[in-house]
């Protein structure tokens, strides 16, 4: 691709860290501990955080910290990192942006050489603690921008962008209208565009916007605005109740919630014409198919756009193992959940990276080195082979540190979500398209 870019680091901090190292660090006092530098014994363990939402009204994110304890479990329990041990300190982040940068701050005061395959949507928050301390920030679930402009932060997937551009692609095959539903939330604020984005690639007009709280306990108000943004409001004419509106749609991202939004869109849509429905894999998972009625769920015949290929691909098999041996009774843990399986690729890239490195030379610096020269990373395919150097990120407005711009098509078939077409859909030329408004 053409038009790359990468950010450069910080010069303040940069200049710090070079002028402590030719003068030494002992000898200037106002340099303080520059971040990374010191070595470890080579049986000391390796220390990493992993932090997400639990027990909220909002969206919770339970299976990843667990899975990344898992994960620690099976590559404990096969040597080490090269014979040292990996520890997993967790946080909750509670959905809460001081308590987002509390854990970035635990991260530090833990010796934290990465935070790992974590969810947040305050973003703000969390990376500045971060940047200071210098700890670099692997494979966050991809919900804010920050994720994704912060020389510090080294995505596994293409975020919310990817997804909200892809499902516009993906939409606007089959819809003349679309309706969005959202969270009204900082990082809800930005996913219009990016559906419109993929909307317009296809030739369409923009979705209509319906913001939602993102903990609510029904969403009949919102379901009646979505259905009214495209036309189910009996203002294209003379369509009965239960007659089929076609070429309109109702895509929802609310994360936990949208299985709420669609009971609520269920029974409002009883008394008007019926659309098609859609949304983003997090939002739509395979455990709500199966609450909802399997294959007799409403959301049968639904479009998803996902990062990653189906739960039943085999290339999950190596994941799917390492849960059975080691959290087979973890409720917390669903292999088909993307914050799951997010944890699995972000973690499979800190092991790549952490084997490359001296047994007693691992550090957030040298892990943040190895990145940034271009530590390949194979994730057996479940993505791209993964880079972060120079030149490696898509130059896209806000986003410029996706690597990955690779989404799946799927849809929910006789109560399974199967995917729609072989392989990936790169969607990074429709995604250097985004023309964020000022």
């Amino acid at each position: 691709m053409t038009g790359r870019r990468r950010p450069s680091s910080r010069p303040f901090q940069a200049a710090v860290a070079a002028l402590c190292t030719v003068i030494g660090a002992s000898v200037l006092t106002g340099c303080g501990a520059v971040p990374g530098l010191a070595q470890a014994d080579e049986s000391d363990p390796i220390t990493v955080m992993t932090w997400a939402p639990e027990g909220t009204k909002a969206t919770n994110m339970p299976g990843m910290p667990a899975m990344a304890k898992a994960y620690a479990r099976w590559v404990n329990d096969s040597g080490g990192i090269n014979g040292r041990p990996l520890k997993i300190i967790t946080c909750n982040e509670r959905n809460d942006a001081i308590q987002a940068a509390r854990c970035a701050q635990q991260a530090k005061e833990e010796k934290a050489v990465a935070v790992v395959g974590s969810y947040s949507q305050h973003g703000r928050s969390f990376i500045s603690p971060l940047e200071v301390a210098g700890i670099p920030y692997i494979g966050g679930y991809g919900l804010t921008q920050e994720e994704f402009n912060s020389p510090y932060s080294y995505p596994v997937n293409g975020g919310q962008a990817a997804l909200l551009v892809g499902n516009g692609r993906q939409l606007a095959s089959v819809c003349d209208r679309v309706s969005l539903v959202r969270p009204d939330t900082i990082a809800g604020d930005e996913l219009p565009e990016l559906l419109d984005t993929g909307l317009r690639a296809g030739k369409r007009g923009s979705a209509h916007d319906v913001r939602a709280p993102e903990d609510a306990g029904e969403y009949s108000d919102q379901a009646r605005n979505a259905l009214g943004g495209v036309g189910a409001d009996g203002a294209l004419g003379t369509l009965a109740s239960g007659a089929e509106l076609k070429n309109s749609c109702v895509t929802a991202a609310l994360g936990n919630r949208t299985g709420t939004f669609f009971d609520s869109f269920r029974r409002v849509q009883e008394d008007h014409p019926k659309v098609r429905i859609a949304s983003v894999l997090g939002s739509v998972r395979q455990s709500l198919v199966d609450s909802t009625g399997g294959s007799s769920s409403p959301l049968e015949g639904t479009y998803a756009t996902g990062w990653y290929p189906a739960a039943d691909d085999p290339r999950w098999d190596p994941m799917n193992k390492v849960i059975k041996k080691y959290a087979f009774d973890d409720n917390r843990i669903d292999p088909a959940d993307p914050g799951t399986q997010t944890t699995w690729i972000a973690y499979t890239a800190l092991r790549s990276v952490l084997r490359s490195l001296k047994d007693n030379d691992i550090s957030a610096r040298t892990v943040r080195n190895a990145l940034d020269h271009g530590q390949a990373v194979d994730t057996g395919g479940l993505t791209p082979t993964l880079r972060w150097g120079y030149g490696d990120a898509l130059n896209v407005p806000n986003y410029s540190r996706i690597v990955n711009p690779d989404v799946t098509y799927q849809v929910v078939r006789n109560g399974q979500l199967v995917p729609v077409s072989k392989g990936f859909v790169n969607v990074a030329k429709t995604l250097e398209r985004y023309n964020p408004a000022d």
